[in-house]
């Protein structure tokens, strides 16, 4: 997550990017991007984990509005080879 980015170059990285990590099954993944209107005041609520996160009252804790892009996927585990 990354706050205040100027000029496509320079922000300020909050939380660093963690990729897909199913365990087993199918997961479903949204990336979700929203602009920034302003510097955003006082403290950031950062998300304690990313099970059964909120995207939408992130947005609205921290003035986001609504999405500007959004990325959907689905991802698997992939299965361990077999042994001979």
């Amino acid at each position: 997550m990354i706050l205040m980015w100027s000029s496509g170059c320079v922000g300020r990285e909050l939380v660093e990017y963690m990729g897909p990590q199913p365990h087993a099954g199918i997961h479903r993944y949204v990336l979700a991007l929203f602009k920034q209107e302003g510097a955003v005041m006082g403290q950031t609520r950062l998300p304690d984990g990313r099970g059964n996160f909120s995207t939408r009252q992130f947005a609205a804790q921290n003035g986001l509005g609504l999405p500007v892009a959004a990325l959907y996927f689905n991802s698997q585990k992939e299965p361990a080879a077999r042994k001979r």
